[in-house]
């Protein structure tokens, strides 16, 4: 969906020209570095064992009994090949050499959208080139279009009249039969960020479920589409809203569908990334770098979130599906292949939320936490803890910051128990920040599953922020005189960048429902911040007027986690 180049310094002019082709904060997000987490710090009491954070280890063991398969094939998506940067150039041809050796001989190989970064010719290309020089000259090679893949200044129809000359393939969404199974693959039909499926496409793909079943009413139908549908896989907050229902409803007579949606970025590691209901879905993670949540203290794209390059094989048998999840970046399996019985019923789902999340998480008895000292300042505090454990997956900590002189409540955090990561930490550091200084706090800690399930146990530590000043916002003045006037900014006593920012917003406005007028990443200098707020430069000119209050947020994280704020008036 979004690619992150963490060699390429992003300017005001390609901020504004990112967002003239559609991209939000989020997908800009993506092409900045991202700091996030502590260092270990301090020596505690006790020992913290090698607990996990999932009940699921990482095996070779592919449940498939010494069978042959009756088809394989590979599944990637969201290559985000640049023509001025090697790095997802590298990690790509590291995956199809990797799935060659895995899966030596398989019958397909499908790429789920976001080939390119911006759809150009030199960007296909150096897609295809590797492609070529790896591909199994057995297997059959469908592709889907992304959104990126219409980045690059064309028209819609001339952005798929070039993906379809450079990848060769014969629609935008097209059916084909490979040893008897039936493969649709769908295509978004221009460039916004979320996708659109018309209703014509989505009327010709129920014609391609009939026909597939009469086919054979027995055998899963692989369905593949950039963009995931709302309210299905992990992440699919980020899916296409027009004609869902549509879609969601073409699909849902059929249970012997297995959808695989890219677009999100989001981990194979999470269980939420296979949904079942009525059908099959599955997210397909990402070749180019990591995406999350929001609101989570190491922000949606942790620190060091390009390590990420996972992939899927899919192996059908004669009474099963098997969806392996591969962790390309650590040359191993993640976790347990996902398995799905022949013929499919819907009774038999084994992947349902009702099903699958029975029990909360829980801190062990010999669990402990502890602030390290040397990393907590005038307005955060770091703590180390034992991760909690989970049938699963720990997914976050719930941390609660009480001021120890009278039970109030003063900030909740939510922070990712980093279970994306190779290998998990444990003991695991983060800080929180945004507290006042030379106060002390109560801090208790609970554990969350991936479906927000909570644990009945708490952490609990006391800490005090050091001696110091809160952060503050100055203005040169308090009304600007007109649209175009200009106003110097000045935020004092803020921590080194960690994905924070500060962004506009019309004073009745909630950051994260609307998107901000205008905002910028932070260059601290001796814990300042210093620049010229210039209307000229907003991303949304037409809220921006005279004779109305404006408010100034600063934020840590990626997220929105408001830290300071000041008001102005233009008249």
């Amino acid at each position: 969906m979004k690619d992150k180049d963490f060699t390429i310094d992003v300017d005001q002019s390609l901020q504004r020209e990112l967002f003239k082709k559609g991209m939000d904060r989020r997908s800009f997000l993506g092409r900045t570095t991202k700091m996030a987490g502590a260092a270990l710090g301090v020596s505690l009491l006790g020992s913290f064992d090698g607990l996990t954070v999932g009940a699921a280890s990482k095996s070779s063991i592919m449940n498939s009994n010494g069978n042959t398969p009756d088809l394989v094939f590979p599944v990637i998506s969201d290559v985000h090949i640049y023509s001025d940067n090697d790095q997802n150039l590298k990690k790509f041809k590291t995956t199809l050499e990797q799935l060659n050796k895995v899966a030596p001989k398989h019958d397909a190989f499908v790429v789920v959208g976001d080939l390119t970064e911006y759809g150009d010719s030199a960007q296909y290309d150096r897609f295809m080139s590797a492609f070529n020089s790896s591909k199994q000259s057995q297997a059959e090679s469908l592709m889907a279009i992304g959104n990126h893949d219409y980045w690059n200044g064309l028209s819609a129809a001339d952005a798929q009249k070039l993906f379809l000359h450079k990848t060769g393939m014969e629609s935008i969404y097209f059916h084909k039969v490979i040893n008897g199974f039936h493969f649709i693959v769908l295509g978004t039909e221009d460039g916004l960020t979320e996708g659109r499926f018309s209703v014509n496409q989505i009327k010709w793909l129920g014609e391609q479920l009939k026909a597939a079943t009469a086919d054979d009413p027995k055998n899963p139908i692989f369905v593949f589409h950039h963009q995931p549908i709302i309210g299905t896989v992990y992440g699919s907050e980020w899916g296409f809203h027009e004609n869902r229902d549509l879609f969601y409803d073409t699909l849902k007579p059929y249970p012997q569908v297995i959808s695989f949606s890219g677009h999100t970025h989001y981990p194979l590691d999470d269980p939420r990334i296979i949904h079942q209901e009525d059908f099959t879905s599955i997210g397909t993670s990402t070749g180019a770098y990591l995406w999350l949540d929001a609101g989570r203290i190491q922000g949606e794209v942790p620190e060091g979130a390009d390590f990420l390059n996972q992939a899927l094989i899919v192996e059908v048998y004669q009474n099963k599906v098997l969806l392996k999840r591969r962790d390309i970046h650590n040359n191993d399996w993640t976790g347990e292949p996902f398995e799905i019985s022949l013929p499919a019923n819907k009774n038999n789902f084994k992947y349902t939320e009702q099903r699958r999340n029975k029990m909360a998480p829980h801190f062990t008895k010999d669990a402990m936490i502890s602030v390290v000292q040397d990393q907590t300042t005038s307005v955060s505090i770091a703590l180390m803890l034992t991760q909690a454990k989970d049938n699963l997956l720990v997914h976050d900590y719930k941390i609660v910051a009480r001021r120890a002189d009278n039970g109030m409540i003063e900030k909740e955090f939510l922070a990712f128990s980093e279970f994306y990561r190779d290998p998990v930490p444990n003991p695991i550091t983060f800080t929180i920040d945004g507290l006042k200084p030379a106060t002390l706090y109560e801090i208790e800690v609970f554990a969350l599953d991936a479906y927000g399930k909570e644990s009945t146990n708490s952490l609990k530590v006391l800490g005090k922020t050091a001696e110091g000043k809160e952060v503050s916002i100055t203005l040169s003045k308090a009304s600007l005189n007109g649209v175009k006037d200009t106003v110097e900014v000045t935020v004092e006593n803020v921590r080194a960048p960690k994905s924070d920012w500060i962004g506009l917003y019309e004073m009745n406005e909630d950051p994260g429902k609307v998107a901000s007028i205008w905002w910028m990443y932070t260059q601290v200098t001796n814990g300042t911040v210093k620049f010229t707020y210039d209307p000229s430069k907003n991303i949304y000119p037409a809220r921006y007027k005279q004779d109305s209050t404006y408010k100034l947020i600063y934020f840590y994280g990626s997220g929105y986690d408001a830290v300071a704020s000041i008001t102005f008036k233009v008249e």
